[in-house]
């Protein structure tokens, strides 16, 4: 079994950046995971909030950015897929600290002194009729992926916040026409990007409705939306359908182990440390107020540190 000083769980820009302070501590670090690094933010066409970069900066870009820096000071990154996280009192490698081992879906198992969880989050589904069915098949979670699929089309995008504001704006590069679906008397994105939507002459609404069912055998046909206060249906013809209602932590391997709120996500004090003595949580599968790529970067620092110290404390040095 391989032995290390801290692993990271999850290469979003929360994980790489722990791997990347956890690194130049000169901590033996490992970072797992089970996608190309980057997260969800490597699938950001343009990230306009991040300081530093008054144009704006290409998710993929920044996230490749942090990679290679976290590499150059010695971070370890394999694709793993991680499962399970077993964690036991009874520990020979440091007398009285608690060991954590770390299994992968392939079975292969990994001890730390301590852990850092950064597995971000994934999208919530409708849970509509022809949802599962069409997955791929027009029904998308992402602009940036499959919006070039859809040009000169006409889609739907579900959702009332920045995110799905920000994936409508990208679809009018290659859609002849989007309709933004939410169950709000108005949006919830910020004004600023509120602005920008209503401008846009290719962008219409639907406010105060739900999609209840994505029409289609094979391929999206359009989509069944239904008033929630009248009760009425109206069919819409569309190609594809653009889902952003929320999301789901990717917490399911610490079940039992961490405390979480009724949705999964973990909950941390102000160093980052969750319930259980030198594990750690940053970044979206974090519960706290703001999900961004500058926050979650901030608390992979602080959790790195954090991580570093315990280690120190149980290893010396």
């Amino acid at each position: 079994m391989s032995e290390y000083d801290i692993i990271i769980i999850g290469g979003g820009p929360a994980g790489l950046t722990a791997g990347l302070y956890a690194s130049r501590s000169r901590t033996r670090t490992l970072l797992l995971e089970r996608v190309a690094p980057g997260g969800q933010a490597a699938l950001a066409w343009t990230i306009e909030n991040y300081p530093g970069f008054p144009e704006g900066v290409d998710g993929p870009e920044l996230m490749e950015r942090i990679r290679r820096q976290a590499e150059k000071y010695g971070l370890e990154i394999r694709g793993k897929e991680v499962v399970k996280v077993r964690v036991s009192s009874e520990d020979e490698w440091c007398k009285g600290m608690l060991e954590k081992v770390i299994k992968t879906e392939e079975g292969e198992e990994y001890k730390t002194v301590a852990l850092i969880v950064a597995s971000g989050t994934r999208p919530k589904k409708l849970g509509v009729p022809g949802e599962e069915r069409l997955i791929g098949r027009g029904v998308s979670y992402c602009a940036t992926c499959d919006g070039p699929l859809f040009k000169n089309r006409k889609v739907v995008v579900v959702g009332s916040g920045d995110a799905a504001v920000e994936e409508a704006l990208f679809l009018t590069r290659f859609a002849e026409k989007i309709i933004l679906i939410h169950r709000r008397e108005e949006l919830r994105a910020t004004k600023i990007m509120r602005e920008r939507v209503t401008s846009n002459p290719k962008l219409e609404f639907i406010s105060k409705s739900v999609v209840s069912e994505i029409l289609g055998e094979t391929e999206v046909e359009g989509v069944k939306v239904t008033n929630i206060g009248t009760g009425k249906d109206l069919t819409l013809e569309a190609k594809g359908i653009f889902v952003h209602i929320g999301n789901i932590p990717n917490t399911a391997f610490l079940k039992g182990i961490v405390e979480m709120d009724q949705e999964g996500f973990i909950a941390t004090d102000e160093n980052m440390e969750t319930s259980v003595s030198g594990i750690y949580a940053c970044g979206d599968v974090r519960k706290k107020l703001l999900r961004q790529v500058v926050t979650a970067c901030g608390e992979g620092a602080t959790a790195a540190v954090a991580a570093g110290q315990y280690v120190r404390k149980w290893k010396g040095g």
